[in-house]
């Protein structure tokens, strides 16, 4: 189980991520702005086969160049022709990211569902576009913009908070630095679950973790720790200096 590399995720990724077939190694990425690139990019270099397309033909061989995506086709995402001929509707997850182009972003979805694409994952622009694109059978819709200003917030506010995994919009896996309040003390003496509602599934120094300590594994300052509970109780525990 190696918890540092589940990174912040928005709630509701959860059964997001659980949908999506373990053998997937295929994924095609629509509109090819700094996030549509960041999305080729990070998939192509995690080793995935990755599409690329866009309606701007400039933006299309941008990617071929910066040899981020394994093709790239330009293409009018709105029109189903176009994008079956491409080989699109093939692919289980589709990322739609022509966030700022409502119309053209909807009607995108639109036709991937209705082509029976497995996943659709969508970038939005506001709360208008969200309730649209969940209207025409978005399986998952992104903020960029907000997640990483609340993920900025969060480092700033809560330093001793690692990692950040949110199953839902109320609870969330965290890995946390071990405050001094807690320095030497075992976990039965400091009944996180009975004092603040937690749960405790690993405490470790970031590079090797101990899944399910025991009641007397013993917290020291400087190490980690990974609880679950709701993000109220979580906002509870005692900041780390760090």
């Amino acid at each position: 189980m190696e918890l540092r590399a589940a990174k912040w995720i928005p709630g509701g990724a959860l059964k997001f991520l659980l949908s999506l077939r373990k053998a997937n190694r295929q994924f095609a990425v629509i509109g090819l702005g700094r996030f549509g690139r960041a999305v080729c990019g990070s998939l192509h270099r995690m080793g995935y086969e990755v599409l690329a397309g866009d309606r701007d033909e400039k933006l299309v061989a941008r990617v071929m160049t910066e040899k981020i995506a394994n093709h790239a086709v330009q293409l009018d995402s709105t029109d189903p022709t176009a994008l079956k001929q491409a080989g699109i509707f093939e692919f289980d997850t589709v990322i739609v990211a022509i966030g700022n182009y409502l119309e053209e972003s909807v009607i995108t979805t639109l036709n991937l569902k209705e082509a029976g694409v497995e996943q659709v994952v969508v970038k939005a622009s506001s709360d208008t576009h969200h309730k649209l694109l969940l209207r025409v059978g978005a399986d998952r819709v992104v903020f960029p913009e907000y997640e990483a200003g609340y993920h900025l917030a969060l480092t700033l506010t809560k330093p001793s908070i690692l990692e950040r995994f949110d199953l839902d919009r109320d609870n969330s896996i965290v890995e946390v630095l071990v405050p001094e309040e807690f320095d030497g003390k075992t976990l039965k003496e400091l009944e996180l679950r009975r004092n603040y509602r937690l749960n405790v599934l690993a405490i470790g120094n970031g590079d090797k973790f101990k899944i399910n300590p025991g009641p007397l594994d013993r917290l020291n300052k400087g190490l980690a720790m990974v609880v679950i509970g709701s993000n109220e109780d979580i906002k509870k525990l005692p900041i780390s200096d760090v």
